[in-house]
């Protein structure tokens, strides 16, 4: 009996605490729900450098394809003058133009023969944009360096700088307006990541000399 007395008097006290607990336990918070087709935000990528698109030159292999067309469909070298010939279409002068131009100007000039022409051109092989290495670094010579490479992956290409080599005294030479202007760049400090700005991107026909 005493035993059933005790558990009698905890069961009554447990009630009184209960009782006397808020209404609301702390619950963590809800989150909201999204709609069935709602998409998670996604982190906005940083701005980087703006490229600029890549102008055709000589030695560009293209691939030109016509809709529906099987005789028009040819892959093109461009000339070292710069044109391409393609049928029914003739000569254009594709250096210094993107794909897309080269593409819209084809499609211009096939819409007298054929109206509904729908033309596709492609990069298939770089070949015009090259650069010179010149100097105290292992490999010097011509490197056909595709789009965009900059200072340091061309010195890599042409297996780095040599011992006793003026790293900090390089040169750009670069034809700009029909003059040579020479553009300054500090191996040792791009290297040390200080005024990584003078990393450029290289142009066709740079010349990069190493003192």
């Amino acid at each position: 009996m005493k035993k059933l007395a005790l558990l009698s008097v905890m069961y009554l006290s447990a009630m009184t605490m209960l009782q006397a607990a808020p209404d609301t336990l702390a619950m963590p918070p809800v989150q909201p729900l999204l709609p069935e087709n709602a998409q998670p935000a996604r982190a906005q990528p940083q701005s980087g450098e703006q490229l600029p698109k890549y102008r055709l030159g000589p030695e560009d292999a293209l691939e030109i394809t016509v809709w529906q067309e099987p005789d028009l469909q040819k892959e093109v070298l461009i000339s070292p003058d710069g044109w391409l010939t393609f049928p029914l279409v003739g000569e254009i002068k594709a250096q210094g133009k993107t794909v897309e131009e080269v593409r819209q100007e084809i499609t211009k000039r096939l819409k007298r023969l054929i109206p509904e022409a729908v033309v596709s051109v492609s990069l298939i092989r770089i070949g015009s944009n090259k650069a010179y290495v010149i100097g105290k670094v292992n490999q010097p010579g011509e490197y056909t360096t595709g789009r965009y490479v900059t200072v340091m992956q061309v010195l890599s290409m042409a297996g780095g700088l040599r011992q006793f080599s003026a790293g900090d005294k390089i040169k750009i030479l670069r034809r700009k307006n029909g003059r040579e202007v020479a553009i300054s760049f500090n191996y040792d400090e791009v290297v040390s990541g200080r005024n990584l700005e003078q990393n450029i991107v290289l142009r066709d026909g740079d010349v990069v000399v190493v003192p």
